[in-house]
């Protein structure tokens, strides 16, 4: 498979636990052989419970921003796919919540990205070719500009209102994109049903997206 390239945020936003605290033997004051006491006096009762409560608040703070080794993408197979409505390259309105009962495939692209640009073409040939059976194309144009974007849409033949503008790259972290390209299909009831990394191809679409369309017209 060919890779992304297209790295678009950080791989990990886990916290480092921080530095080792060091402790130089030299520095430690030795009690004279005349009075044996302790070095240092244990805290009270109270100050014990409140230095405990502090590191346990601190531990779990640094906890909560580390992501849970079991947590699933935003686009999960199985799972309802996020919201997404924005305004796309024609300046025009888009819900994907509009598009509830087709088969729908949302790629995350730039005209930045190499690999996004080696791919719209088939995306758009598909698009074509299976729009009457009930397949939607919707893109989520990354951090792009829009001029850029627009003349690569014109020149492989794709529609500018089915892209939303996403310049920020708010949309596309909603969505669990890291890498460009990425691409998210969904089922007529707005679930995910695959998703792939890096350019696909027209095999892959055809074999993905061929069954959810038979499903489609048998549900009529």
């Amino acid at each position: 498979m060919l890779e992304s390239g297209c790295q678009l945020l950080t791989r990990s936003n886990r916290w480092r636990a921080g530095r080792a605290a060091a402790c130089d033997p030299a520095a430690v004051p030795i009690a004279p052989p005349t009075r044996a006491r302790p070095l240092l006096r244990r805290p009270s009762g109270l100050v014990g419970v409140l230095v405990a409560a502090l590191l346990l608040a601190a531990a779990g703070a640094v906890a909560a921003t580390r992501p849970a080794a079991g947590d699933a993408p935003p686009t999960g197979v199985g799972r309802p796919a996020p919201p997404l409505r924005g305004t796309t390259l024609a300046g025009t309105p888009l819900d994907l919540a509009a598009l509830r009962g087709a088969v729908v495939v949302v790629d995350a692209w730039a005209a930045w990205c190499a690999p996004c640009r080696q791919e719209l073409p088939v995306l758009v040939a598909a698009q074509r070719r299976l729009a009457p059976r009930g397949l939607r194309l919707v893109g989520i144009d990354v951090r792009d500009g829009a001029v850029q974007a627009r003349a690569l849409l014109a020149a492989a033949g794709g529609d500018p209102a089915a892209s939303v503008a996403d310049p920020s790259g708010a949309l596309a972290a909603a969505w669990g994109v890291r890498d460009l390209p990425q691409t998210v299909v969904l089922d007529r009831s707005g679930t995910v049903r695959a998703r792939h990394l890096g350019p696909v191809t027209a095999a892959w679409l055809d074999g993905t997206v061929g069954p959810l369309l038979a499903e489609l017209a048998v549900a009529g």
